[in-house]
């Protein structure tokens, strides 16, 4: 386990938690020099990965009938609530420090993107990207697999959902601009916080607030259709910002929102403990009681139906809080459904047309 006297500047879990699917594993026992990997080395570092497939059809009753591709696994971002975090135990990796310092890069995406686009089997849907981790994370800077995906969505028609806490996204607001002339393209920005400070310490490798509201602003412009995801909403810590932050996303073009009540499951538990009794000493106790009463008591919540909202008087709250919000500042908008009509595979069209 990481040093527990040292912060970690710049990322969000404060140590490495064990992980559930390995029998043995390295920990630190004492300060030697044996001990210097678990010390120094706190750089970021890429692991390729070659899959056979790419897409991923979500079997979550919560979300039915959709289907996600993620080109990186693990997330630079470093949000300490992440629920992604517990999936990169598969990997032989922590849920904590390991999830934001070894990131899983899938070099092949595009070309796998189009390999599923050509079965016969694909029936046209939408593809949600980054509905694990973040697409537009900082390696998509200099990798751009994100926007070799999104030529590839263009190129066959095939409509994409996307969600993004990083302004990397306006990068590609040419490709995005011309799937939306198709309707073929939805975008959420995550915002959880317009408060700088909390954003810093909750989600430390983001773009500020101020900057993701220009997302909005700008793709909007653009012609891409936008919404808000104020998720996940930690009660007593970003509750009371709903308002404000549903009003800013309005006033920069967002069409609609949407929002989480965050759960703590496995080990994002310890993580998130001991990240906010360091960070926020004094409310600490208080902010875990309120996610366990959001939660039948407890931290973490697998129920479907349940865990996305919570239940009990301050998930309720909660839900009026939004509710009331959207409808005082997105009164009379809304986002029309991904167009899945004007499919088409080039190779084909390229036969039809010697006809």
């Amino acid at each position: 386990m990481e040093n527990e006297d040292k912060y970690f500047k710049g990322r969000g879990a404060q140590l490495n938690t064990a992980n559930r699917f390995l029998k043995q594993e390295y920990v630190q026992e004492h300060i030697e020099a044996l001990d210097e990997e678990f010390l120094g080395d706190e750089r970021t570092k890429l692991f390729f990965e070659h899959p056979k497939k790419i897409i991923n059809k979500v079997e979550s009753p919560d979300i039915p009938g959709l289907y996600s591709l993620n080109p990186y696994q693990g997330c630079e971002h470093g949000c300490i609530y992440c629920y992604a975090r517990n999936a990169h135990q598969y990997w032989g990796f922590s849920a904590g420090l390991d999830f934001e310092r070894k990131i899983i890069v899938k070099p092949d995406a595009a070309k796998l993107l189009r390999e599923a686009f050509e079965r016969k089997s694909w029936v046209p849907s939408p593809v949600m990207v980054s509905g694990n981790t973040d697409c537009y994370q900082p390696i998509e800077k200099k990798l751009k697999i994100t926007r070799q995906l999104l030529e590839v969505f263009l190129e066959y028609r095939n409509p994409i959902a996307m969600i993004t806490k990083n302004s990397l996204i306006l990068r590609d607001t040419d490709l995005l601009s011309e799937l939306a002339k198709h309707k073929l393209v939805h975008v959420m920005v995550s915002i959880t916080s317009l408060k700088e400070e909390l954003r810093l310490k909750m989600e430390p490798r983001t773009a500020s607030a101020k900057k993701r509201l220009n997302v909005l602003n700008q793709l909007s412009k653009a012609g891409v259709p936008c919404g808000v995801m104020t998720a996940p909403i930690i009660p007593g810590l970003n509750s009371m910002e709903i308002p404000s932050i549903i009003k800013q996303a309005a006033d920069n073009g967002a069409v609609n929102a949407g929002y989480t009540i965050v759960r703590l499951n496995g080990s994002i538990s310890e993580i998130f403990t001991n990240w906010i009794h360091k960070n926020f000493p004094d409310r600490a106790e208080k902010v875990l009681h309120q996610i366990q009463d959001c939660h039948g008591g407890q931290l973490n919540d697998s129920r479907y139906g349940t865990r996305i909202k919570g239940e009990g008087e301050i998930a309720e709250s909660i839900k009026q809080i939004f509710v009331n919000s959207v409808k005082r500042y997105m009164k009379g908008r809304y986002s029309e459904e991904l167009n899945t009509a004007d499919f088409r595979r080039p190779g084909e069209a390229w036969q039809l047309e010697l006809f």
